[in-house]
């Protein structure tokens, strides 16, 4: 089975953590979130927006963003950055990806960056746009692996309630 893992560094809007621990829920992709946060984890914001999905999620939790490097040594890092000089939709996500996102207000460390220029990617946009919302890019990010991956264990086909397709 493919593990696909999303990587929130420090994230700050309950609202946002909550809409992606719910597109985590509906994927099975493991969600670790690398403290400290700018929220507590019981956060009524953050537990409307993830909703009822809470007990379907695979949830890590790190001390800080040396620990996760440190316990994921042996992960494929994907860091996404408005500073990326890849598209995402180019990359090749193998199993094990690891999509990592910085802070809403800050992004990920440039120095993290740095060091590793050939897994930055980022989303093309308008120049004069800072970024799209955190909780969007995650799921345009996690649909990308996932459709690269054939969309493995995820019903494709939907059904109508009051008929039934020809």
């Amino acid at each position: 089975m493919s593990t696909l893992n999303i990587v929130l560094v420090e994230p700050q809007i309950p609202q946002n953590t909550g809409n992606i621990a719910r597109t985590c829920a509906a994927t099975g992709a493991r969600l670790h979130l690398v403290k400290p946060l700018g929220f507590a984890i019981d956060d009524k914001k953050l537990k409307r927006a993830g909703l009822d999905y809470w007990q379907y999620l695979d949830i890590t939790y790190y001390e800080n963003l040396a620990e996760f490097l440190e316990k994921n040594a042996d992960g494929n890092f994907f860091f996404f950055t408005t500073k990326g000089q890849h598209i995402y939709s180019d990359a090749e996500y193998p199993d094990n990806s690891y999509l990592i996102f910085g802070r809403e207000d800050a992004g990920l460390p440039e120095d993290l960056l740095y060091h590793h220029p050939e897994d930055c990617v980022r989303m093309p946009m308008l120049g004069m746009i800072r970024s799209l919302n955190l909780s969007n890019t995650v799921a345009i990010a996690t649909y990308e692996v996932l459709r690269q991956w054939g969309f493995p264990k995820l019903k494709t086909t939907g059904e109508l309630t009051k008929y039934t397709w020809n």
